[in-house]
């Protein structure tokens, strides 16, 4: 068997989130494989109530665990290394991160106990770490939280340049700066395949820089009355620094509010990338200062429900309230998905005579993804035989190719599943592979075809319905079925209760039903179920979920 250079990804193309990426090369079916990212999505309640998180189905890895060289996690947001502590049994490979994501990445591995000790801390370029038929070695590029890394493949059959999440950013506050010398050299030899960031793309002005908004924020927090209260990713260690220095300007002491926020800025200043930042208060020193010399740094800018920035809106945080005349910044973009929910609290914050602040403008708030005029920069630079657009929804992916081909590039639309066969001078699909969801559903994996979600979606919809018969040990129903409701309207169109209808229709048919039916279970389940739902429909337009219980004495 002719070996091959593969690519699959398993998540994140096709969608902004939960990426997971692997390369592979060897005898079809026998490859040697590494895994680039274990992200995480984060639910919603329209479509996955009271899940906790969304992780990629690694089902076609878990399979082929033996085959495993190395995971190399390119940075430390969630949808790039979340679900490293939920995956990591199941993979069992060494684990390679710069320090930086080592420290995220460790930590998460330590909260589901395991040891941390599998996280290798790499150097960047030209450190080279060799696994199985592959030389990786970690190239730096600045994006939206310190020590991002595109990776360098190289393979039997060709280099590889995975882009990861990036942007061309020259002042870049923290993290490292773009170095447009490193990818000329690393791409002068050629390169087979780019790998490449899409989120993007139909941004066609050129990206701007972080250090272009600190004047601004700083303007704002010296003009502002009152508490300023602003909300950013709390992985963006660049913009807490810019926040946090524009209100030590301005005169306020900087309270960090939510513990994501807290643990990123620790394990910023543990690795040595955070410097410069000011002293911080606690919450309850806070509360004994004047307002206008206070700024809180929360959690919360993507809107979520137990966030520091809701429970303000709600009313208090460890003790800290929101009046009339404090202002609220929102220096984020916000993620498509989270408009409801970012929406609400401004509203919310609003009823409290909060000013808010959004980045609608761009005054506050920069990208840490590269727009269209830096993406052709990097094909520019690179000038791949092959171009594969990740990490976007597939109308990004769809465009970036468009982009590529007008200025004479190869490329091709790969979504999750499809596995694409490098090995030759142009890309094809080798196979497909079911890829899916798995829901974190509280301590429990579940997949998202289960059926738990979609019973969940259906009772929230229609609400419940227990009906209980008992069965005496001759068969005879022992008194009537009783009904209890949950989440129902309690009165129908005829204004009588309407648990008191649907055990009249009930009671009917067991008086009527004979001995067979009744010692039938499943028949007996299935007919309670139809009347007690047909009931239902007349009498509230709904038909709710039935749960029957059929208890026999013997």
């Amino acid at each position: 068997m002719t070996d091959r250079l593969i690519y699959l990804p398993l998540g994140g193309a096709g969608e902004i989130g939960m990426n997971a990426y692997v390369y592979g090369y060897g005898a079809p079916g026998k490859e040697r494989l590494i895994v680039v990212d274990l992200g995480v999505t984060f639910p919603d309640m329209d479509g996955t109530p009271g899940v906790n998180l969304i992780l990629p189905d690694i089902s076609w890895l878990e399979k082929r665990k033996s085959q495993i060289e190395g995971i190399f996690i390119t940075h430390a947001h969630e949808d790039h290394v979340g679900a490293i502590g939920h995956y990591w049994e199941q993979l069992g490979a060494p684990v390679y991160a710069r320090p930086f994501t080592a420290n995220i990445a460790r930590r998460k591995l330590s909260e589901h106990g395991l040891p941390d000790s599998v996280v290798n801390v790499v150097d960047v370029y030209p450190q080279v770490i060799d696994c199985g038929p592959f030389k990786v070695s970690y190239l730096p590029i600045s994006h939206s939280i310190p020590e991002s890394a595109g990776l360098l493949i190289d393979s039997p059959d060709g280099r590889i340049l995975h882009s990861g999440d990036f942007k061309i950013d020259e002042t870049p506050v923290v993290g490292d700066p773009w170095n447009a010398a490193l990818w000329e050299d690393v791409s002068k030899d050629g390169v087979k395949a780019l790998v490449c960031d899409s989120t993007n793309i139909f941004s066609t002005a050129e990206g701007r820089s972080e250090a272009t908004i600190g004047d601004a924020i700083a303007d704002m927090m010296k003009e502002a009355t009152g508490m300023v209260v602003a909300t950013t990713f709390a992985s963006n260690i660049a913009r807490l620094k810019t926040l946090a220095i524009a209100a030590e300007k301005g005169g306020r002491s900087v309270v960090l509010l939510g513990r994501a926020m807290r643990r990123m800025v620790e394990a910023a200043t543990e690795v040595g990338i955070l410097s410069g930042f000011p002293p911080v208060v606690s919450p309850e020193d806070a509360l004994n200062m004047p307002r206008e010399n206070v700024m809180l740094l929360v959690t919360g800018s993507q809107g979520e429900r137990r966030a520091a920035s809701a429970q303000l809106a709600q009313g208090s945080y460890l003790g800290l309230k929101l009046k009339e005349g404090d202002t609220f910044l929102f220096s984020s973009k916000t993620i498509p998905g989270n408009e409801r929910g970012v929406i609400r609290i401004m509203n919310q914050l609003s009823e409290l005579g909060v000013d808010v602040i959004d980045d609608a403008g761009g005054k506050y708030h920069v990208s840490g993804h590269a727009n269209r005029p830096d993406l052709e920069t990097m094909h520019e630079i690179v000038k791949p035989q092959i171009l594969i657009p990740m990490h976007g929804e597939h109308r990004h992916l769809r465009e970036h190719v468009k982009v590529g081909n007008a200025k004479g590039l190869t490329g091709i639309v790969a979504v999750n599943g499809m596995m694409i066969d490098l090995s030759g001078n142009a890309p094809k699909v080798a196979e497909y592979i079911e890829t899916g969801r798995t829901y974190l559903d509280g301590t429990v994996q579940i997949g998202a075809m289960d059926g738990i979600v979609r019973d969940r979606i259906r009772m929230a919809l229609n609400g419940h319905m227990i009906v209980t018969l008992i069965i005496d040990e001759n068969d005879e129903p022992l008194g009537d079925p009783w009904v209890e409701i949950s989440g129902i309207a309690e009165t129908g169109r005829n204004n009588a209760a309407l648990v008191d209808v649907v055990e009249q229709d009930l009671s009917q048919f067991v008086n009527r039903a004979n001995a067979k039916t009744l010692r039938d279970e499943v028949k007996l389940e299935k007919e309670l179920k139809t009347i007690a739902r047909r009931s239902a429909a007349a009498e509230i337009g709904k038909k709710p979920e039935v749960t029957v219980i059929v208890s026999r004495l013997s």
